[in-house]
């Protein structure tokens, strides 16, 4: 992960925010937190950046969060704050994410929305296990303004702790979305992402086929077994023979 900085553009412009919106004052607090971060790609890049300007350090993720994730490093999403129990990102609106009223469309926010949840989650993961985005539902409340717009994904204690302790789970990673041009008190969308975690083993082995091989194969037996069992057992003509025979020898 470190060696996505080597790679990096001196001048980090692109679709990069040029200043961030006054108001970003995030309507949810962050949680409070005594957890040490774990160890693994995403948090050794936050230590190898953590000494540099707040400025520089969000360009700096968001250029090599960018690289990681490829389709969201084309949209323009900014990495404001990156910790393990929060992370905001933003969008500005920009005409290459807008919809047809001019503000930012809907698909770019659910991916702010996403990329927000994911996020927070691949900070919190071993790295011997593999986030993937089960389901999401998304809520518009009232229309938003033409400005940025952030998402605000939010993690306790408790939860991290599960994420670590759970090998294989699932969880609905709280997310805000933040309209910054709006007075109103009222989120304009609600949105609900559903993530699981597998171990990379798991997903591996369901990629070669593996999974699906076993799981017939003992399907298979159990079919057999249980097929074994329901049949009544019927006299042959073999069977027949032999008691016959066995009553011929008793009566000489």
């Amino acid at each position: 992960m470190s060696g996505l900085l080597k790679k990096l553009p001196i001048k980090l412009t692109s679709k990069l925010p040029a200043n961030v919106s006054d108001n970003t004052r995030p309507p949810v607090e962050k949680p409070n937190s005594t957890l040490k971060p774990i160890s693994n790609q995403f948090t050794k890049l936050l230590s190898v950046t953590k000494y540099l300007p707040a400025s520089a350090r969000s360009s700096i993720l968001s250029k090599a969060f960018g690289k990681v994730v490829p389709y969201v490093g084309t949209t323009g999403v900014y990495y404001e704050t990156v910790e393990p129990n929060q992370v905001v990102v933003s969008l500005n609106n920009h005409k290459s994410v807008q919809n047809h009223i001019g503000t930012i469309h809907a698909v770019a926010i659910t991916l702010l929305a996403e990329t927000a949840t994911g996020f927070i989650l691949g900070l919190n993961l071993p790295s011997d296990r593999v986030l993937l985005i089960k389901s999401y539902s998304v809520n518009f409340h009232r229309p938003i303004k033409k400005g940025q717009v952030a998402a605000i994904a939010s993690l306790t204690d408790e939860q991290r702790l599960d994420i670590l302790n759970t090998p294989k789970g699932e969880m609905v990673i709280p997310c805000v979305i933040h309209d910054r041009e709006s007075d109103s008190e009222r989120a304009p969308i609600v949105v609900e992402m559903t993530w699981a975690w597998i171990p990379k083993s798991e997903l591996e082995a369901r990629r070669q086929g593996k999974t699906s091989e076993t799981t017939t194969t003992t399907e298979a037996a159990t079919d057999l077994s249980a097929d074994t069992e329901s049949k009544p057992h019927t006299e042959t003509e073999s069977d027949q023979q032999a008691v016959a025979k066995a009553d011929t020898v008793e009566t000489k």
